[in-house]
């Protein structure tokens, strides 16, 4: 699909959650964990999900949100395809680190217009995240265990993910 557009406030959210400006406990709290984009009913623009935008703030997590990756794999949809930036947090043995991870979800349920559509997207959206380490797609959930990350985030160099054991 040729000419998809990303809509400014995919970027400005991008933005956010890459530049990590934040200082205060209280701003660090407010600092988005994860968000789903999708793209527009006429497929030319590629959008924040509306009720999906502020998905997880870092403050829920251990508040209202024990897992919050678990709680992120859990609000995407079964039978559509989407994208979406993961704040992750993991440890290696030397440190602990938090990366964004953009992933492109495209499940086996998906109609294949759609996993089409999404695929050849993804380089619009792809170019306006510069500097992400860490891609992923996933067809299912099975895509979307502890193990898998680990293995995308840095392999057997990861020895935790969101607080727990890999």
């Amino acid at each position: 699909m040729f000419g998809v557009q990303v809509a400014d406030e995919v970027c400005r959210i991008f933005y956010d959650m890459k530049v990590r400006k934040c200082s205060t406990p209280e701003e660090i709290k407010k600092r988005k964990k994860a968000v789903i984009f999708c793209l527009s009913a006429d497929k030319k623009c590629i959008i924040v999900e509306e009720g999906k935008e502020i998905l997880i703030l870092v403050g829920d997590v251990g508040v209202t949100i024990t897992d919050p990756f678990k709680h992120f794999v859990g609000m995407l949809p079964e039978k559509d395809c989407r994208y979406a930036l993961y704040d992750a947090s993991f440890e290696t043995k030397e440190s602990r680190k938090e990366e964004l991870m953009f992933f492109l979800w495209a499940p086996e349920l998906a109609p294949l217009k759609s996993k089409m559509i999404y695929a050849s997207s993804k380089d619009a959206i792809k170019k306006k995240f510069q500097g992400i380490k860490h891609e992923c797609q996933a067809n299912g959930p099975e895509d979307l265990n502890r193990a898998c990350i680990a293995e995308k985030l840095g392999g057997s160099l990861i020895v935790a993910f969101e607080g727990c054991p890999v």
